[in-house]
């Protein structure tokens, strides 16, 4: 296992972190607390020394696990990071409670990360009218919880704000991979937070397991390359390449897994990959591309819509179905992620849209196209001209 400075901190992270939102499951879904308590403690055994939970992760069962997993002298082994689901945050009290209920989960002693969960403007907001970083350096000051992050889902300028606006992070989580370098936080938030001093651990570097198993057509450009890589293997290598990423968070979900990824973080290193594989990356994301059905750019003109739409969550939801072959990811995401006023079937074809969009998208119709699709069950239609 290779290991890197936590920032400031005083101590070295493995470059491989233990993301307990996929693991392992019986054939009904539920999760396998045995089976993965008995991987959790392989991967500590191997190396891994940093583990992120949340409070919703696996039906509220995973910070549980995560602590059962940690007895038996494995908890000094660790830091652990677990979040603040803000979303339930309804005033400060909440959050006193929710963090209570956690640490009574855990059962681990004083939580290493305490994150505010995958915040963005909407959430930045509710965290400043409840006062939730003086909640959380209360906590840190009763010995609960040992240093403040937050992990995050929104554009660019909105992270420079969040970083720019407290002194004390001690960390900051992103989604960053090669489908994603210029998405959220990108390579530019990676380096932002990097040069304010802030660890970057990285979460989905190979995209929820989308980027793991491409389809034929991209497959073949990697079957095609002389250096013989999985689709994984090339997708974390292409994170871990970069100095600026402290740790790399992976689902793991079977002990396969695992020891690929034991292995590789032993080999992976800084710079090492030339030219030519960053071409072949940039070839396989144009082919991942080509498949984009809607050339929404998220520019967000079209916002906000006076009838409560999120078009480009929409249009990126139903994008991402068709890149990936992941319908049922898209699905889920639709009917159980947007709210329901924010989906297509509210548009009522006012039309205020069109003149805004700088890809002249036919949105009421494409929208249409979003909901028969994601919430009907229809098939996908066809690529938008341009």
């Amino acid at each position: 296992m290779q290991y890197r400075p936590f920032g400031k901190l005083g101590f070295d992270v493995s470059i491989l972190g233990f993301g307990a939102m996929r693991m392992p499951t019986r054939p009904d879904g539920a999760l396998d607390e045995q089976a993965a308590i008995a991987l959790i403690r392989q991967a500590i055994s191997g190396g891994v020394n940093y583990i992120d939970t949340a409070h919703p992760y696996h039906g509220g069962l995973s910070e549980p696990t995560v602590g059962k997993a940690l007895a038996n002298g494995y908890r000094e082994k660790v830091k652990v990071a677990t979040k603040s689901p803000i979303w339930s945050v309804n005033g400060p009290d909440d959050f006193d409670r929710i963090l209570d209920q956690q640490l009574e989960r855990l059962q681990a002693g004083p939580i290493d990360f305490y994150l505010m969960h995958g915040i963005g403007s909407w959430a930045w907001d509710r965290i400043k009218k409840f006062g939730l970083l003086e909640r959380a350096e209360k906590a840190r000051a009763a010995g609960k919880i040992r240093h403040i992050g937050f992990s995050f889902h929104d554009n660019l300028a909105t992270f420079k704000k969040i970083i720019d606006a407290y002194d004390d992070w001690a960390m900051c989580q992103i989604q960053y991979n090669y489908m994603n370098d210029d998405y959220q936080a990108g390579r530019e938030g990676l380096l932002y937070a990097h040069a304010h001093h802030i660890p970057v651990v990285v979460m989905e570097p190979v995209l929820g397991g989308r980027i793991a198993a491409p389809p034929p057509k991209i497959r073949e450009v990697f079957d095609a390359y002389p250096v013989k890589r999985s689709p994984a293997e090339w997708a974390l290598r292409w994170v871990w390449n970069q100095p600026e990423v402290t740790t790399v968070l992976s689902g793991m979900s079977d002990r396969t897994q695992l020891e690929q990824n034991l292995a590789l973080a032993d080999q992976a290193g800084v710079h090492e990959l030339a030219p030519a594989d960053f071409n072949l990356l940039s070839e396989v994301r144009k082919r991942f591309e080509e498949r984009i059905l809607i050339p929404c750019t998220h520019c967000d003109y079209c916002m906000p819509c006076e009838f409560g739409v999120n078009i480009p969550w929409a249009f990126e939801l139903y994008n991402n179905g068709k890149i990936y072959d992941d319908i049922e990811g898209a699905r889920f995401g639709y009917l159980k992620q947007m709210p329901a006023d924010a989906r297509g079937d509210n548009c009522t074809e006012c039309g205020s849209c069109l003149e805004k969009c700088p890809q002249k998208i036919r949105i009421p119709d494409r929208l249409k196209d979003v909901h028969r699709t994601l919430a009907e069950g229809a098939p996908y239609g066809a690529k938008e001209a341009t």
